[in-house]
């Protein structure tokens, strides 16, 4: 079984509810981690926000992608981005 497949509850014993994957198996909502502990069946949650996988990250738009770094080697690239940094570079100089 895989953690998408439910598997049947590893207690044998009446079952009640839906079964869920949890840290000990798979668990029918009777013998389930809050259930033993006498809690309520707990409200599920929010949930991600609506643009989570939408929205860029910060981190991309902070890097500096500039010819000098990729040029002097500090920044990896492909070879080609290389040789076309370093020919961008060399007719900055001669300016």
């Amino acid at each position: 079984m895989n953690s998408r497949t439910p598997a049947p509850c590893d207690i044998p014993d009446d079952h009640d509810g839906e079964v869920h994957f949890y840290a000990t198996g798979w668990k029918c909502d009777k013998h389930s981690p809050w259930a033993v502990k006498g809690l309520p069946r707990p409200e599920p949650g929010p949930g991600l926000p609506a643009g989570a996988w939408t929205t860029p990250s910060p981190l991309s738009d902070s890097r500096v992608h500039d010819a000098r770094a990729i040029a002097s080697g500090k920044r990896r690239a492909s070879f080609y981005a290389y040789r076309a940094a370093q020919t961008d570079t060399t007719k900055d100089e001669t300016r």
